[in-house]
């Protein structure tokens, strides 16, 4: 019988952890099957290199110094699940390409580390006979059926560091910041660093925003003589109003009010209704980099060594996830399709009301 070969690809937004839970997954690997007996295939840049039989084989040793580092060893690129299954001008079959680098690479399995459209990918490979398991990374912590993401900690962390700082120049000049956050769909990191950070009014995805409200909570501060706050913004936030209307609706009327993001639209609203000094700050990609937190590292190495056991059950078609405080695994056909949004009941977002933040509801 020959090695054992498994792919590894890590595709969509990059976060830190990815390299721990690369790491994580071979090392238990090495340990499950010996180092002989096993080997790690390094799938380029995500999908596209699974297209394109970009891989290369791994040694050991390029698992060892990793657990810190930020990004991932291995290149990651977004490549939409909508377009996996159409054929454009380079007239190249996808999913028959993936197909065949799987067979030409003679891998037994590929694991897939990504968000919620790389889970969709991996599902469809799936459902075309490819043994796939995926480990659920984002900073969104947005992929339905596990309490976290790996990367979504660490995040945090960052928003909270950024939101911490703001603190001070808020309040020497006695101004109004508005921090957007990253989280186009789901409002988890801006609920989490927002609670963590003191911010005095927090705006997410799922809980449509009132300007007004969040006018008259600035006003009540200062009329307690706070003279300045903390608004933190999910990128993905939203008025009453929009919350009524499709995106792209949304995204064409405020092009024409001339707003890039919501983010700004908040900060001009605020200032004019009030007269106070405003400003916004996007800390963006930062949120992305650097190297995992103790807490992602010890997910991400708990996410490979899951990963590992699958394979040795022969357990494919599955994700890996926490739920509690057990690691476990879902069906990549329950996961995919589904995203798991901030409850407007969250335990989190009614700790934030008692405080008296406020929410622009």
């Amino acid at each position: 019988m020959g090695k054992l070969r498994i792919g590894i690809l890590t595709s969509g937004g990059d976060c830190p952890g990815l390299n721990a839970t690369i790491r994580g997954a071979a090392k238990a690997c090495y340990q499950l099957f010996g180092d002989n007996k096993v080997d790690i295939i390094g799938i380029e840049d995500g999908f596209y290199g699974l297209i394109h039989n970009n891989c290369h084989k791994m040694k050991p040793s390029d698992f060892s110094g990793i657990l810190t580092q930020g990004g991932t060893i291995l290149g990651t690129k977004r490549t939409p699940y909508k377009m996996m299954q159409v054929i454009e001008e380079d007239e190249i079959d996808k999913v028959a390409e993936m197909k065949k680098t799987y067979k030409e690479q003679k891998l037994d399995c590929i694991l897939t580390l990504g968000g919620n459209g790389t889970h969709k990918t991996a599902n469809l490979l799936s459902e075309e006979g490819l043994n796939i398991i995926g480990l659920p990374k984002t900073i969104d912590n947005d992929i339905w059926g596990t309490d976290v993401t790996f990367g979504f900690h660490t995040a945090v962390d960052i928003a909270t560091d950024v939101i911490d700082r703001i603190h001070t120049t808020a309040n020497s000049h006695s101004r109004i910041m508005v921090i957007e956050i990253m989280g186009n769909k789901a409002g988890w990191l801006t609920l989490y660093s927002g609670i963590a950070g003191g911010a005095d009014i927090v705006l997410i995805p799922e809980i449509p925003y009132d300007i007004n409200k969040v006018i008259k909570a600035v006003e009540d501060r200062a009329e307690a003589g706070k003279d300045f706050s903390i608004v933190a913004v999910a990128e993905g936030a939203m008025s009453k109003a929009e919350a009524e209307l499709k995106k792209k609706e949304r995204m064409r009327l405020r092009a024409e009010e001339g707003y890039t993001t919501v983010t700004n639209r908040v900060a001009k609203e605020i200032q004019a209704a009030t007269g106070f000094e405003t400003r916004t700050v996007v800390p963006g990609h930062m949120l992305r980099g650097g190297s995992p937190s103790a807490y992602d590292r010890v997910l991400a190495t708990k996410f490979g060594a899951r990963a590992a056991q699958l394979i040795k059950e022969e357990k494919f078609g599955y994700t890996v996830a926490k739920i509690g405080s057990s690691i476990t695994e879902n069906l990549l056909s329950d996961v995919t399709m589904k995203t798991k949004f901030v409850p407007v009941d969250d335990d989190l977002v009614i700790t934030g009301k008692s405080i008296g933040v406020s929410f622009g509801e």
